[in-house]
């Protein structure tokens, strides 16, 4: 019984210690690719945003605003703050545009979340 009770122990100890591992977030990561609304990142199957109209019209109407990499990743803009802030008010200026953006990355059940750091148009 006892041994049973030391081995459940562990195993959850385990279990802590990998959901803790995976939530560290890795430093100094560089993302580059459009900003686009989520839901067309999705719905749409887009490669590109369709224009900036469309992502602006979107992010107004409430659309979370992604970073679509060129490998079709999608990473979501977060804040590292409590409570969070939504991030669409940082990306609205290069909705529509290709974007350099650094920062903190976290994955998690494949998704990627990025708090950004610094975010500049690309040429």
């Amino acid at each position: 019984m006892r041994k049973a009770i030391i081995a459940g122990v562990l195993s959850g100890l385990g279990v802590v210690l990998a959901v803790g591992i995976s939530a560290r977030p890795q430093k100094g990561v560089t993302v580059e690719g459009y900003v686009l609304d989520s839901a067309c990142a999705f719905t749409k199957g887009l490669e590109k945003p369709i224009s900036r109209d469309c992502a602006l019209a979107c992010a107004k109407e409430g659309s979370q605003l992604v970073i679509l990499t060129k490998d079709g990743a999608i990473y979501w803009p977060i804040d590292s703050a409590t409570p969070a802030k939504g991030q669409n008010a940082k990306l609205l200026e290069f909705a529509g545009s290709r974007v350099k953006a650094t920062g903190k990355l976290y994955d998690r059940g494949g998704s990627h979340a990025l708090v950004v750091e610094t975010i500049a148009a690309e040429k």
